[in-house]
């Protein structure tokens, strides 16, 4: 442990030995999936990692440690949604982490306060369910994700399905574009939109292979670029759920939020139970297809990054 983070023993031997290692989040396990699902999914996808060769490094912030490497005892305290101490876990993001660190409370990690910690643990390779953006309905809230943010400025490859499915794909694709992150399409020529595999945006590049995930990556960095490389990871096809269907139960989902004055962070923990709500479970179960889909490919690349580098 030093004065920024600790790391388990595991994840601390994986960077010793230069071996390949892969940064989940924390916060799709307690604040994106109900439990028991929620502990389930985690630690199957921390398993289909370590199938690989890949030393798996869930992240999160515990009695004000930010940990890197949770045990599977902490996971299943994340999954619960609350500390020990039977406060609720927190939602971490770039705002709010050293408060919640100050604190010595529990915090689940968002996307963009996982890039940050994985990046400072010395990881290079992060994987999510899908990342934050630019909300519908922006002009009136100017809701956008810190996951751009962070993104931005955060030298580390990014893989996820696209971004959620309450966002604003077009405008979240544009501020990716703008502040140079390259979208890079993972045997797809199109933003994934979560759920649904089109949105009917392009993507930068296309690859089909992760050791071009890699040198792709590596060149932009070279050239001077500090930002995330995005690789973007289509639901698998027997999971997939149209976008009409999610476009019809987000309206509904969106008008019940608006209705009972949801904002701020709560928005998409709210939108995300009422998908769930509305489609009878099955975002749930694409959900986790997705996340262990793009834990296995981000693995992958996370041996591809060691082979080459």
């Amino acid at each position: 442990m030093n004065d920024t983070f600790q790391l388990s023993e595991h994840v601390k031997d994986a960077l010793e030995r230069r071996t390949p290692i892969l940064a989940l989040e924390s916060t799709v396990i307690s604040h994106g999936l109900p439990y028991p699902l929620n502990l389930e999914t985690a630690l199957l996808c921390e398993e289909a990692v370590r199938r690989l060769g890949v030393t798996p490094a869930t992240l999160g912030i515990v009695d004000g440690v930010p940990t890197v490497g949770l045990s599977e005892d902490e996971i299943r305290q994340f999954a619960t949604g609350h500390s020990p101490q039977a406060r609720p876990i927190e939602k971490v993001s770039l705002n709010n982490c050293a408060g919640v660190i100050i604190r010595r409370s529990w915090g689940a990690t968002t996307v963009a306060s996982s890039l940050r910690l994985a990046h400072s643990a010395g990881i290079r390779v992060f994987t999510t369910g899908g990342i934050g953006g630019v909300h519908r309905g922006v002009v009136d809230s100017f809701d956008i994700s810190a996951d751009l943010t962070a993104l931005a400025d955060t030298p580390i490859i990014c893989v996820c399905a696209g971004g959620k499915a309450i966002l604003d794909l077009p405008k979240t694709v544009e501020y990716l574009e703008t502040v140079g992150v390259p979208i890079i399409g993972y045997c797809t020529d199109e933003f994934p939109a979560f759920y649904s595999r089109s949105s009917g945006l392009n993507v930068d590049v296309v690859i089909d292979n992760t050791d071009d995930a890699v040198r792709l990556a590596e060149r932009h960095w070279r050239l001077g670029a500090r930002s995330a490389v995005l690789v973007c990871v289509p639901v698998p096809l027997e999971f997939e759920i149209k976008n009409a269907v999610i476009d019809a139960a987000l309206d509904a989902a969106m008008a019940t939020a608006a209705k009972n004055g949801v904002r701020g962070k709560a928005v998409t923990p709210f939108l995300l139970a009422e998908l769930e709500r509305l489609t009878g479970g099955t975002t749930v179960v694409t959900n986790r297809a997705l996340l262990t889909s793009n834990a296995t490919v981000a693995a992958g690349i996370a041996q591809s990054f060691v082979r080459q580098t």
